[in-house]
């Protein structure tokens, strides 16, 4: 990350970096529960664990912090394996998005699947913020054009927020 000048991110960024909690985290699972159900696909428990924990961090999570936060009420953490499978399944389902550049993995912020995603990243704090990319429909096309059938789109756009600008 860049060198700034000093001012605290945890009380700039805390209200937005709280992931969802209580009776909107629970609609949000069993949202998410349902169109796996549509989907003729299961939401297993380990599944919907990997999900609750990138919808309660609220930003992008890298694949061993999920493995060791895994664990419910003295469990360990969860088998790599476990996790990976349970992120490529979410994934699959347009639940959550890996944004590439952090290694990292995020819960879809947009509650849908098969729309083309773009993340603006702060350099600075991480902040991460999920936008619709406008070109989606235009690449759409273009690939339909040459015979691809494309399965998601992602674009990470690298910058800073306006709370590091200020």
């Amino acid at each position: 990350m860049a060198s700034h000048p000093a001012h605290d991110h945890a009380l700039d960024h805390r209200h937005e970096a709280l992931g969802l909690r209580g009776q909107a985290l629970v609609v949000e699972l069993d949202n998410a529960q349902a169109r796996c159900l549509a989907d003729g696909q299961k939401l297993t428990p380990a599944r919907r664990r990997v999900l609750q924990l990138l919808m309660e961090a609220g930003q992008p999570v890298k694949a061993y912090d999920l493995i060791s936060t895994f664990g419910h009420a003295g469990e360990g953490p969860a088998k790599p394996p476990t996790v990976y499978r349970a992120l490529e399944f979410l994934e699959r389902q347009g639940l959550v998005h890996r944004i590439e550049s952090l290694s990292a993995y995020v819960a879809c912020g947009k509650g849908q699947g098969g729309h083309a995603a773009a993340f603006l990243i702060c350099d600075c704090c991480g902040k991460t913020h999920e936008i619709e990319a406008a070109i989606g429909e235009p690449l759409q096309q273009a690939a339909r054009d040459t015979g691809f059938v494309l399965q998601s789109v992602a674009i990470e756009a690298h910058g800073r927020c306006a709370a590091c600008r200020a």
